[in-house]
């Protein structure tokens, strides 16, 4: 809407405060024409509005009211946006898990139909639910699915938006993953006009700056980004090499000691060093062979 446009910092509640007004009359003339599906839109968005001026009662009535129109029509796309921004507004209220679950739900729905932009929006705020959860790993799986879904059908404003957000949302991020984030942020949102958003983009500069992180190639930065598929063994591997090292580091190195350690015997560990993780002898003691003055 035209007005949402004019909305700045210091004239936020009262600009929005018009929105909703001009919303209810563009409802009332939707309700006169009996056009069930943009009175659904009208209202899921006044829902919205009001969850920006913290209204959350309000605007979780208007989506049940927006809810039941599009239930009316039968419409599941329709259904699940206006459960996206009902789990919207349950994040501001810190309803984190219950937002979590319905994001879920609504993401499946946008992926069967293939609605990728629709998809891509819905798990860069289901990543935001899980980063509140403080699950964290999960989260930057999905703002990264995002990414990639926003990138394979050209939406990179919203591949953009979500590598933004996973800046802001991830304390936890490596350095490299934040400067390849930021790298695709800035060059996708380069051209928004929003000071909202250029304020957001400023604030991932700096986080990104602190931390250190030189700017990435292009390629590096994609690769950086990308859910890489897993390989079972390969981490079974990784996680045993890690114990195993941590072991021989805490015995100074001592085949026997690192053994007893893991709850093994020497000539097993001494076999799966051989065998698995030849890296990790150069980490262990020497070892010792007896003279024969000590046989």
């Amino acid at each position: 809407m035209v007005l949402r446009k004019f909305v700045t910092p210091e004239n936020k509640a009262a600009q929005l405060k018009r929105v909703v007004s001009e919303y209810e009359q563009a409802d009332h003339h939707f309700k006169l024409a009996r056009n069930t599906v943009f009175r659904a839109m009208v209202n899921n968005n006044i829902g919205n509005v009001l969850r920006e001026l913290s209204r959350f009662r309000e605007a979780h009535e208007y989506l049940d009211h927006a809810r039941r129109l599009t239930v009316s029509v039968r419409d599941k796309v329709r259904i699940a946006q206006v459960d996206q921004t009902r789990a919207e507004v349950m994040i501001e209220q810190g309803r984190f898990k219950e937002a979590e679950r319905v994001l879920r739900l609504a993401a499946g729905s946008f992926e069967k139909s293939g609605r990728q932009c629709l998809l891509a929006d819905a798990l860069t705020t289901r990543g935001i639910a899980l980063a509140r959860l403080r699950r964290m790993e999960e989260a930057q799986f999905t703002f990264q699915k995002a990414i990639e879904v926003g990138q394979q059908v050209g939406a990179l404003n919203k591949a953009g938006l979500a590598a933004l957000t996973m800046i802001e949302e991830l304390d936890e991020l490596s350095p490299q993953t934040l400067g390849a984030a930021y790298e695709r942020a800035n060059e996708w949102l380069s051209e928004s006009q929003s000071p909202d958003l250029l304020r957001r983009i400023n604030a991932a500069a700096s986080k990104v700056l602190s931390k250190g992180e030189t700017k990435l190639k292009t390629e590096a930065a994609a690769d950086t980004l990308s859910n890489k598929p897993l390989d079972f063994e390969q981490e079974k591997l990784k996680s045993e090499n890690a114990l195993i090292k941590r072991a021989l580091a805490q015995a100074n190195g001592s085949l026997t000691r690192a053994a007893s350690m893991l709850n093994m015997s020497y000539q097993k560990l001494a076999y799966i060093i051989e065998t698995r993780h030849k890296d990790l002898l150069k980490e262990r003691s020497p070892i010792r062979r007896r003279s024969r003055k000590d046989q």
